[in-house]
């Protein structure tokens, strides 16, 4: 997806890196507005809601899980969190609070973008009327519930399929174990991690070529798994 003028809202406290930001969006044909702080942030998108956000943790004036948390009382297009190497727990909890994506300090421009284009090309997608999904060699008949490898049927049993059809509906986006766990087991399954990992490993030798060196369930170290998006 080419930038075609989507507004960019960043809401980051640190000068350098928003100056830094705003040229590397800029120069890729985004609008960009900023936000040096929580109170900022939410008045600009609230004022002009933007396509996509991209919103640091840490915060002079307002912490920046109050802030996701407040966004997502309205806004539904991609929220993208800025962190700390050492702040797996706050990622966790902003994924689980509705961020799309989150990345690392510090971080390239190139990862950014394409994490941007991805979490936009999700929130394009997302209402969007399918019966089947096509991503790379695999094909998901959504009415018969059939899942296709080189047009080969793969057999799936119930869960891995519903697992299966969760991640892909998420496609790009991190999903953590929580959220995997609620979606597909059910909120008493949350803290059975051993679940994701026996149901991963199985679905990984139907479904990738090389389940060693996996090309569509990516595993998000700590965190969760993410369907890669082709």
């Amino acid at each position: 997806m080419e930038a075609n003028g989507h507004r960019i809202l960043i809401i980051e406290d640190e000068q350098p890196i928003r100056r830094f930001l705003k040229a590397s969006l800029s120069n890729e044909g985004y609008r960009v507005s900023e936000a040096t702080g929580g109170e900022e942030g939410l008045r600009l998108a609230s004022a002009q809601p933007p396509d996509l956000v991209i919103l640091d943790l840490g915060l002079p004036d307002l912490d920046g899980q109050d802030v996701l948390m407040r966004l997502r009382e309205w806004y539904t297009s991609p929220i993208i969190v800025l962190s700390a190497r050492d702040q797996e727990s706050q990622k966790i909890k902003a994924l689980d609070s509705g961020a799309d994506d989150f990345v690392t300090k510090p971080f390239g421009v190139g990862e950014l973008l394409a994490r941007m284009r991805t979490a936009m090309r999700h929130s394009h997608r997302v209402g969007a009327e399918a019966t089947t999904i096509a991503i790379g060699n695999l094909r998901l008949d959504l009415t018969a519930r059939l899942v296709y490898r080189n047009d080969k049927e793969v057999h799936l049993t119930p869960l891995e399929y519903k697992l299966l059809l969760t991640m892909v509906k998420h496609a790009g986006r991190v999903l953590t174990h929580k959220f995997l766990l609620q979606e597909v087991w059910g909120p008493q399954g949350t803290q059975e991690n051993h679940y994701l990992r026996v149901f991963v490993a199985s679905m990984r030798r139907k479904l990738e070529d090389d389940p060693a060196r996996p090309r569509y369930i990516l595993t998000e170290q700590g965190v969760g798994y993410r369907f890669a998006a082709e």
